[in-house]
């Protein structure tokens, strides 16, 4: 009889991200790969049954959470700073999950997102770290391939 084959899930740390009109960033931490569907409880004076029925509601998108290294390179900054000024430039984008070979394996896609906040990285003469900073991206729609 043949040994069962395995299904074993993937590591979380080999991944890109790609954002329209970012040539180079490279992340060391995504967040907030998340949906969610309000319940609406209702329920008729005519109902038999002494509970609510639950219909799904509104579906919101949890904000893409983006951390990397500081660099010299300031595109994203650039980009935050133009939705500061009132020019909204809405981009598209993916998260892309690679497998131990680097190929592929799933595709996670937002569509018109904005950087909504950007957090500098905390500064301390006594630590020995990376400086980190922070993006978090807004969007109206996540969609998996």
């Amino acid at each position: 009889m043949p040994a069962p084959q395995r299904d074993d899930p993937f590591k979380a740390f080999n991944f890109l991200v790609e954002i329209d009109g970012v040539a180079r960033a490279a992340f060391s931490e995504v967040s907030g790969l998340e949906s969610e569907t309000a319940v609406i409880e209702y329920r008729s004076g005519a109902e038999k049954v002494n509970c609510a029925r639950k219909l799904p509601g509104l579906t919101r998108f949890g904000n893409i959470v983006l951390r990397r290294g500081v660099t010299q390179d300031a595109e994203l900054w650039n980009w935050r700073q133009s939705i500061v000024e009132g020019q909204i430039d809405r981009r598209n984008g993916s998260i892309v999950l690679l497998d131990e070979q680097l190929n592929q394996v799933v595709r996670w896609q937002f569509r018109n997102g904005w950087i909504c906040k950007w957090e500098g990285p905390t500064l301390n003469a006594k630590a020995n770290e990376v400086a980190i900073e922070t993006i978090e991206i807004a969007h109206e729609g996540l969609e998996r391939d």
